[in-house]
């Protein structure tokens, strides 16, 4: 039998980076964002200098979180503080590691991190667009240099697809006056009713429809003068879709299969756009005289 100095056989030389790997390579290959988690770890662990595996402590990580939130890391010169939230998810995907390893037999001490807790956060602001601002970024993406700018916003749009979703978009996805997205974060494949005109105006070829065009969305965004909340970028036109599907009187349920939520409570975010939402309170408060 090989040496598994985690089942207490000699000293664990391994590094924080070979779990990593080894989580990736047992696991984290089969999550939809197991490379997105590798990367964002694999970085933290150079920026808390490659530590042994058993030198990554709870103190060691909240030093790192610290400085990160300071801006003393910085992953893109664009982005160079960064939120609790995200700092949130670093925890829980090194968590998930340490448990995940765990299970596999892989490491037997206790997870290093199990008694750091999370940063309390409050619920973030969801920006959508107004009609008018709509209209300038329709306009702002009929002039882009990306030729595919436009449908992808107006799919978006129409459907509530995530912007990933509408990009990565391929012909046989569309059949029957439907929409079908695939790979969703959700992990469920669903089908959305889509304009016969948009349909009509996509590209006509097969597999991939779309040229990526993110870059020249925020291009678009900035040219039409709307300015978004931090991190909203690439949601902001689901959220748009979401809230004026409720001022239009959109039905909550509905609107939950539409956007593909597993969870009631993710649409509830949006319930307070129905033009009725808690009207109840002007009938039944105390001071109502009957």
């Amino acid at each position: 039998m090989e040496d598994a100095p985690w089942l207490g056989q000699g000293k664990d030389k391994r590094r924080l980076s070979d779990l990593i790997h080894l989580w990736f390579e047992r696991h984290g290959i089969t999550l939809r964002d197991g490379e997105k988690r590798k990367s964002a770890m694999l970085w933290a662990d150079e920026c808390m200098g490659s530590p042994m595996a058993t030198e990554f402590t709870a103190q060691l990580f909240t030093a790192y979180r610290a400085k990160r939130l300071d801006g003393h890391f910085a992953r893109t010169k664009r982005v160079t503080q960064v939120s609790p939230r995200t700092m949130n998810l670093e925890h829980a995907y090194f968590l998930a590691v340490f448990n995940e390893l765990k299970r596999l037999g892989e490491w037997d001490a206790p997870n290093p991190l199990e008694n750091v807790r999370q940063f309390r956060t409050e619920e973030s602001e969801m920006a959508y667009l107004t009609r008018e601002q709509i209209d300038r970024l329709l306009e702002e993406s009929r002039q882009s240099s990306a030729k595919d700018l436009e449908i992808i916003v107006r799919i978006c749009l129409s459907t509530g697809a995530r912007w990933g979703e509408a990009e990565k978009l391929k012909r046989s996805q569309i059949t029957a006056g439907k929409v079908t997205f695939i790979k969703t974060k959700g992990k469920r494949n669903r089908t959305i009713p889509i304009d016969p005109a948009l349909i009509a105006a996509l590209p006509k070829k097969n597999g991939m429809l779309f040229t990526p065009c993110y870059y020249a969305f925020r291009s678009a965004l900035e040219r039409a003068g709307i300015e978004l909340p931090a991190g909203q970028l690439t949601h902001v036109l689901r959220h748009t879709f979401a809230s004026h599907f409720m001022m239009n009187g959109g039905n909550i349920l509905v609107l939950q299969k539409i956007l593909g939520h597993t969870d009631i409570k993710m649409t509830m975010r949006y319930a307070h756009f129905a033009p009725n939402h808690l009207e109840d309170a002007l009938k039944f408060n105390p001071l109502v005289r009957k």
